[in-house]
């Protein structure tokens, strides 16, 4: 207990996120993941782990050398503990994935798949790859020594180096060799690869010929990647996109955070990087799997056709029933509410309403946000489009959305030349809502549709990750959105609403006055009831008001992927509420809120988790499921979420998350939603093929009679 709050009811973000990304590589240990998907496990969990470091170990890292007196609110830890802890957590986290790795890589040999290292090639094969060095590699390496003549050069963010130590006239000294960044892999044979890093090192002597090479190494240094826009004062005759531009050049010479290596680190080598990095013991990791896995999925694309049962069975997402293609989208909207399940729906009905309001002659404007776009979009291409046809097409960009923000900064000129109307959001607050505004005339009068989305206006992850995204006429929901994109437009971040809730002002208070009335009526011995399926949970506000609800009796059901700050199960604190984590095939993206019971529930999709970031720092939307229809399919959504005993994990409160004891017919929830979107769309087919003969009927029946 500190300051008069219990520690014992929360956890650390940090430590938490970590359990999440341990949840991603325990994948590649389950016997029903095909043998290469689990290696792509392998692989994100890599890929995960860097942006954590460059993200959040770098803020910490930020704030230590600030010698800032912060403290985490969940734990009261100090900044240098969590640090400590982090480093000491990652060290186990390594030894666990060089074990799986290594368990994962001697069944793919069975399969002729093999990644070697140099040394593990045959004599044909190191043959092969000596050619390639000489021919393609040699010829384009940049290596250098490091003495008095030659200062030790910048390493840059996530890039391979062989290091070694060298010997020349009895002086020592360093030799650095930057590997190539235009491959991460060398094929050899058929499936036998080798990466790129290792075969420069296993040839490193062939490009220090004068000199003697005592010891060597393969690293990679990871670099703070989190950029403060709002540190940078914005000159006033700057655009914004230049200023952004600015800003990410940044990026690339910002503290490194840890460094890494291949097999192990030589002492002297290890020494003089420390020095020169101005980096910790701590900071130091050793891995026995490539340090950069982005090679898997490279070579995935070259087996899959041959080797197609050590991946999952393809899927393509299914066309929900309602959708009729050859109607226009607007009028289909018009008649009845649409909600689209990605993954397992197809986004196709969504982008036929952009690109028919964009050749409808009765529509007037598009508006939209967009936080992130795949590259081609069909998107972009819809909008163009409307502009290209004189329609008024709003684009809020949100430039700052990380990692992106270059591609972002490109779409917003594409759209801005294009004829758009395109903005950028605001300093303090990003603009992370998924919402679209269509507005059309019919005779006199004006009408709208809405998509409010949880994820996805792009077109790639839409078949990886899991989202919502409803279509609705319904005039509640539109006017909201029309004053929605007003405010946006004359940046006004307090706007009024009706049925909208919209962060950074009116979306937290909403949530904690709607767990309020889940208490009440648990306190009048009513049944009180909540639902959140989120990213992450992290928001203290949140957090504490589920306590209460928890201690008044109001059963909480929690479906949290990653961060989850509140400990569950405590008795007499937290014991009403679960939390369950789902991690498999598809990234649980979506996020639902539901208050309450039966026809009385308040029902809710939204693109903002439960944390202090998306509750008080962005503009977000959730938007109220209203149509009876929608709100019955969302409640089977759920009902199957809490079935899923195969993927689904109980955090305990021990802080660890456990397999959850099967019944008689234990169900996986993503693979409940691929079979019940393929048979939905085969009723689609049958009902479309009835509709057809029911044409030809009366056709031929006209024909008679004429």
């Amino acid at each position: 207990m500190s300051n008069g709050r219990d520690y014992s009811l929360t956890q650390n973000r940090e430590l938490s996120w970590l359990k999440f990304n341990e949840r991603v590589l325990e994948e590649a240990m389950f016997e029903e993941v095909p043998l290469y998907e689990k290696l792509k496990f392998v692989s994100i969990f890599t890929s995960n782990l860097d942006e954590f470091y460059m993200i959040r170990v770098g803020s910490l890292r930020d704030l230590v050398f600030m010698k800032s007196k912060h403290f985490d609110t969940k734990t009261g830890m100090t900044d240098l503990q969590q640090l400590d802890a982090i480093y000491k957590e990652t060290k186990r986290l390594y030894s666990k994935r060089d074990v799986v790795y290594q368990a994962v890589m001697m069944a793919l040999e069975k399969h002729g798949i093999r990644i070697n290292d140099y040394e593990s090639l045959s004599k044909e094969e190191k043959k092969i790859a000596s050619k390639y060095f000489q021919t393609n590699i040699l010829p384009i390496l940049s290596a250098q020594i490091v003495d008095v003549h030659h200062p030790f050069p910048h390493l840059v963010n996530k890039r391979h180096y062989i290091v070694v130590t060298l010997r020349h006239k009895n002086h020592q000294m360093l030799g650095i060799v930057p590997c190539p960044e235009i491959r991460n892999i060398v094929s050899i044979e058929k499936n036998v690869s080798i990466p790129m890093e290792q075969l420069i090192y296993a040839k490193v002597d062939e490009i220090f010929q004068t000199y003697e090479i005592k010891e060597k190494a393969i690293i990679r240094v990871t670099r703070n990647a989190d950029i403060d826009v709002s540190d940078d004062i914005l000159d006033e005759m700057d655009d914004y996109r230049i200023h952004m531009k600015k800003v990410l050049k940044k990026r690339a010479r910002l503290a490194p955070v840890r460094l890494e290596a291949y097999q192990f680190l030589p002492l002297e080598i290890k020494k003089e990087l420390l020095a020169h990095l101005k980096l910790t013991e701590k900071q130091v990791f050793i891995s026995h799997c490539p340090l950069d896995m982005g090679f898997v999925f490279a070579v995935a694309k070259k087996v899959e056709k041959a080797l197609p049962y050590l991946f999952y069975s393809p899927y393509s997402p299914a066309l929900i029933k309602e959708y009729d293609s050859e109607e226009n989208m607007i009028d289909q909207i018009a008649y009845r509410d649409m909600l689209l399940h990605y993954p397992y729906e197809s986004m196709t009905p969504f982008l036929k309403l952009l690109k028919d309001s964009a050749e409808d002659k009765r529509v007037i404007s598009i508006k939209i946000t967009l936080y992130r776009l795949s590259n081609p979009s069909k998107i972009v291409e819809n909008l163009i489009l409307a502009a290209e046809n004189g329609k008024d097409v709003t684009v809020l960009i949100e430039l700052k959305a990380r990692f992106d923000e270059q591609n972002n900064i490109d779409w917003a000129e594409i759209l801005e030349e294009a004829g758009c109307n395109v903005f950028y959001g605001f300093d303090d607050y990003k603009v992370h809502s998924k919402i679209c505004l269509i507005t059309y005339q019919n005779a006199s009068k004006i009408s709208h549709i809405v998509q409010v989305g949880t994820g996805n206006y792009n077109e790639k992850t839409a078949k990886m990750y899991t989202d919502l995204c409803l279509m609705s006429a319904n005039s509640q929901l539109t006017q909201d959105t029309v004053a929605f994109f007003s405010n946006m437009t004359q940046g006004n971040l307090d706007g009024e609403y009706h049925h909208l809730l919209v962060a950074p002002y009116h979306l937290k208070q909403p949530i904690l006055s709607m767990i309020d009335e889940q208490i009440a009526i648990a306190k009048k011995n009513g049944e009180g009831y909540i639902f959140m399926k989120i990213n992450s949970l992290s928001d203290l506000e949140i957090i504490d008001k589920l306590i209460e609800a928890s201690q008044a009796q109001v059963k909480v059901e929690l479906v949290v992927r990653g961060i989850t700050c509140l400990i569950p199960q405590i008795p007499n604190k937290t014991d009403n509420i679960t939390i369950r984590s789902i991690v498999g095939r598809y990234l649980e993206h979506s996020r639902i809120y539901i208050f309450g019971k039966g026809e009385d529930a308040k029902m809710y999709l939204s693109s903002a988790d439960m944390m202090t970031r998306n509750t008080n720092n962005r503009v977000e939307v959730a938007c109220p499921i209203l149509d009876k229809r929608v709100r019955e399919k969302v409640w089977g959504i759920v009902d199957v979420l809490l079935s899923d005993q195969i993927k689904a994990r109980m955090l305990g409160n021990d802080k660890e998350y456990h397999i959850i004891d099967q019944h008689s017919a234990p169900i996986s929830a993503q693979n409940v939603f691929m079979e019940n979107a393929k048979l939905a769309e085969s009723q689609r087919s049958v009902k479309k093929k009835n509709k057809f003969k029911e044409t030809m009927r009366k056709l031929f029946h006209k024909r008679i009679a004429a």
